[in-house]
């Protein structure tokens, strides 16, 4: 599984309508890519206008080719691309370790 982890900054101001347009896209348009396993975003504190996006795709290329160089991809920033205050800074992750749930 790789992990497809995204800062994004938002303009100032937007939280609401962005906190409803990322969850929207998220339902509506990245959960129909092919190869995607779930996602999480978490919602800065001292910087409100920072998110960090986490979605789980079985292969790197189900996200950088199949999502990413076909129709989805365009939907998606369709929805949340107006709220960019600058372009996020997208990397993918293997996972080396983790906790046992509690």
């Amino acid at each position: 599984m790789i992990l497809e982890l995204a800062d994004i900054r938002i303009a100032h101001g937007q939280q609401a309508a962005f906190d409803e347009a990322i969850d929207r896209g998220l339902r509506t348009v990245i959960s129909r890519a092919e190869g995607m396993r779930g996602f999480k975003v978490n919602k800065g504190i001292e910087s409100p206008e920072r998110y960090v996006l986490q979605i789980f795709w079985d292969t790197l290329e189900d996200h950088t080719v199949k999502f990413r160089q076909g129709p989805l991809f365009a939907e998606w920033r369709a929805i949340v691309g107006p709220f960019f205050a600058q372009p996020p800074v997208v990397e993918h992750f293997t996972l080396l370790t983790k906790s046992d749930p509690a």
